[in-house]
């Protein structure tokens, strides 16, 4: 199943997107996928600095990373 998003964008970028023949729907589809990566590591960044917080400095960055993913795909 698909959604259809829009975005208001000046006349004069409109007309340089189809000079330039640009696939708007895989370009913003491309942006909105790295930027819910990038917002979901920034969210795994802040779990783990929580959990350290409450754990103390005997585990290491990457074991409370490893273990908040297997959390969440267990969901």
């Amino acid at each position: 199943m698909t959604s259809t998003v829009s975005a208001k964008i000046p006349d004069e970028m409109k007309e340089d997107i189809e000079e330039e023949d640009i696939n708007v729907s895989e370009v913003i589809r491309n942006a909105l996928e790295e930027e819910l990566v990038e917002r979901r590591r920034e969210k795994l960044r802040r779990d783990a600095a929580a959990l350290r917080e409450k754990v103390g400095d005997g585990v290491e960055t990457e074991e409370i990373v490893s273990a908040v993913r297997e959390t969440r795909e267990e969901r």
